[in-house]
């Protein structure tokens, strides 16, 4: 197997270096805040195992580049409204911290959810359409 000029793990550290990271409980804090945008982009089928942050804008991962630009035929107005802050979060942070650093290499502003939606629950955080246990 040839090896690789950077592993994946590298790469989110090079984005974790460059990127704003916020804690969960901080995130808790603004979950009802008109102005922050939570945006997950989690696999649909993650979101339906467990569960999703109330009031989140689901994004599927392989469309964000594309959502997030208005000259793409696939732009999403959600992605046009000025002064909010834009949150991005995945399972355990690796994904949203990739995809906060090629976010910000366009132009777009925002920032992620450090340790992903994995601690969000533990920590006191609203779900909502989780499976019924």
């Amino acid at each position: 197997m040839p090896s690789l000029k950077k592993s994946s793990a590298q790469m989110v550290a090079d984005a974790r270096a460059r990127i704003e990271e916020i804690e969960t409980a901080d995130l808790i804090a603004r979950v009802e805040d008109p102005d922050t945008v939570i945006v997950d982009i989690r696999d649909p089928r993650e979101r339906q195992r467990t569960g999703f942050i109330p009031g989140s804008f689901h994004a599927p991962r392989g469309m964000i580049e594309f959502w997030v630009d208005p000259d793409s035929p696939y732009y999403k107005d959600v992605f046009g409204q000025e002064g909010k802050k834009y949150v991005f979060h995945c399972a355990s942070g690796w994904r949203s911290a990739i995809t906060v650093a090629t976010l910000q290499d366009m132009g777009f502003e925002a920032a992620h959810l450090k340790e992903g939606f994995s601690t969000w629950e533990k920590q006191g955080g609203p779900v909502e359409g989780k499976p019924e246990e």
